[in-house]
């Protein structure tokens, strides 16, 4: 493949640059390569074959990719995911105006947000037992192997390389965890996503960092109906918000002071314990974010097949799934 020479030095910057100015009068992004067009900033991640540009356009910040990660990804197919990373068409616009509302909305039937190298968010599945979607199965609970790769990441029916959790490639490539808060990426409504890690004093940048908690919790007891057995993590409906008993809300956000936005905003943070992702936007999103069709996990949802409930002794087998899509 023959590139034009702009273009083999824009993709050679990609290696070398890690903190650029995006915007003129707004956020620095922790990025590869800035190529400055006018008042507006372009962002281009070409590792592995990945595209994705960040345009600031009057209120909005646009991000269109192809959705490729610009790390490794895991093999796919494989035994828990039979679906092949593919090619996509992303064009995602969030505002550079994000307010709070009141009552969270939920994030069903949506990606959640987006990371800086293009790749969506996506905390939900499209996996219930018994078809109840009462009972939707955890990605990362452990208890279904829905082949999620070393990135927290699988893949959908349509192609879609999309995150689950933490997304370890793209944070190495960012220059790791733990070292300072680290943006990787942006939800719909178009408050900023962070990892776990924040002050310690949220509004005191000075302050040393420390791992923030969720306040979600696993219930105690016996589930009623559905499944049966104890509350132990599996299904979404196995946790409940308890306030106060970690460090963030009930949409895993709060509000404090940040590397990018030293006057404080509200941010999200993906933790290792649930909900990981949150599963509620505190603001408003955009309709880009939406999915054609999506139930909860989106499109025939990330491993294209529902697990089967916990088999009863001296009960018929259930019917056989077929992968959808």
């Amino acid at each position: 493949m023959h590139l034009h020479f702009t273009t083999r030095l824009v993709l050679f910057s990609v290696f070398c640059a890690t903190v650029s100015k995006a915007h003129p009068g707004h956020e620095d992004l922790p990025v590869w390569v800035i190529a400055q067009a006018g008042s507006s900033a372009r962002t281009i991640a070409a590792a592995g074959e990945s595209r994705v540009s960040i345009v600031t356009n009057g209120d909005y910040r646009v991000i269109t990719a192809n959705g490729l990660p610009d790390h490794a990804p895991g093999q796919f197919p494989n035994q828990g995911n039979p679906n092949a990373i593919s090619i996509q068409n992303y064009t995602f616009r969030m505002t550079l105006k994000p307010q709070t509302n009141a009552v969270a909305r939920a994030g069903q039937g949506a990606w959640f947000g987006v990371a800086l190298n293009g790749v969506p968010f996506e905390p939900g599945t499209a996996e219930f037992w018994n078809g109840q979607r009462e009972w939707n199965y955890e990605a990362q609970g452990g208890f279904i192997d829905l082949g999620l790769d070393a990135n927290n990441a699988h893949v959908q029916p349509t192609g879609a390389y999309h995150y689950h959790g933490l997304p370890t490639g793209l944070m190495q490539k960012l220059g790791g965890d733990g070292k300072k808060m680290l943006l990787v990426g942006y939800a719909a409504d178009g408050f900023p996503i962070y990892t776990s890690y924040g002050h310690g004093n949220a509004t005191n940048a000075v302050s040393p960092l420390k791992k923030l908690r969720s306040s979600w919790q696993i219930k105690k007891g016996a589930r009623a109906g559905g499944p049966g057995g104890n509350y132990d993590g599996r299904f979404t409906a196995d946790y409940e918000f308890v306030s106060g008993s970690g460090d963030l809300d009930e949409c895993n956000g709060r509000f404090g002071v940040t590397p990018e936005y030293p006057q404080g905003i509200y941010y999200y943070c993906i933790t290792e314990e649930f909900p990981g992702l949150a599963r509620s936007w505190r603001g408003t999103p955009d309709q880009s974010f939406f999915k054609r069709g999506s139930g909860p996990g989106g499109p025939g949802g990330p491993s294209g097949r529902r697990p089967p409930g916990p088999r009863i002794p001296g009960a018929p087998p259930p019917p056989p799934q077929v992968p959808r899509g």
